[in-house]
Formats: C-alpha cells, structure tokens, sequence
C-alpha cells in the first residue's frame, strides 16, 4: 500500500495522530458508546494503536471530537471482523475499525470529512471495510453507509449481536 498522504494542518480541523494525552478522552469516547464498539481499556488500546495502520483523533474547536482507528492487509490485528476481511480480500482492503464522533460534535460534518479522508488512503487498496451492526439494527450507522456507497458483504455473529461486514469499492484517485 502507499504510503499515507499527509494529514491536513491543525487548522483544518480533522484528524491528527493519537498522542498519549489523548488516551483518556479516547477511552472516554469508547466508553460512552461500549454498544457500537467493544471494551476498551489502556492496554488494548495501546495494541490496537501498535497494529493499526493509523489512529487518529478527530478534532474540532481545538478539542478532541473523536477518534478513528484503521488497519491495513497483513496486521496482527486479533478481531474476528478484521481477519474475515483478510481471509477474502488479501491486500485490497483498508479496514475501518472505529470511529467515534462525541455526541456534541455531531451534524457538523465531520465524519464525512473523516470518510473523505480514510477513502482517500484507501483507493490504492481499492477497497475500504468495515462492519456496522444490523442485529440488532443501528439504523443511522447503516443510513450513513448505504449513502456513501457501502454494500453488506456478510454477517458475523450471534443473533442480537450481528454485524453486517461492508464494502466500498474504491479506485485510485477516487474518494
């Protein structure tokens, strides 16, 4: 994969690196929305970052509006979802772990900006994955991604805690 194109300026207001004084507004963020996600405490957090492609967080007014982790082919990376996707898509694929947006930072945009940019990275993949819970249903999440192009391309899990894996076919140049 290519590498990363660079981050926007601070000024921009999106994403920069996860830093160490970010860990517990992160960790808060999971926390709040445990539902969506999975646990997460410092530990697995700091393995996460280890094997991520990169972890960001989102920013807006100068403060940490969210966060967004990602992984590319080949990662150690220990989820279920994530190896369904290696298993099929060898290394076409960026996988979207998480991405959390703070309750009061929503409807401004952001994670389109966030998708624009994790799209972009993810077109010489030629793919972006990622799961989105459909059992059961979080309807905004699915909303969102139908919109953006996302088409489910399995399931996994137990009745009342299913995911619906999704892809986005990129191509290069393309967002």
């Amino acid at each position: 994969m290519a590498p990363a194109p660079p981050l926007p300026s601070p000024a921009d207001g999106v994403l920069r690196p996860l830093t160490e004084a970010d860990v517990p507004a992160v960790l808060h963020l999971n926390a709040t929305h445990v539902e969506l996600l999975s646990p997460l405490d410092e530990a697995r957090l700091e393995r996460l970052v280890g094997w991520s492609e990169r972890a960001d967080v989102i920013t807006a007014d100068e403060q940490v509006a969210g966060f967004v982790l990602t992984f590319g082919p080949g990662s150690d990376y220990d989820s279920e979802n994530y190896r369904w996707f290696a298993q099929r898509y060898g290394a076409g694929f960026l996988y979207l772990d998480r991405i959390v947006v703070d309750d009061r930072f929503r409807r401004r945009g952001l994670a389109s900006r966030v998708y624009d940019l994790v799209e972009a990275r993810a077109a010489d993949a030629g793919r972006l994955a990622l799961e989105v819970n459909v059992d059961p249903p979080n309807e905004p999440s699915l909303a969102f991604h139908r919109a953006r192009g996302f088409v489910e391309v399995g399931t996994l899990g137990p009745q009342g805690h299913q995911v619906g894996l999704m892809v986005k076919e990129l191509a290069a140049g393309q967002a």
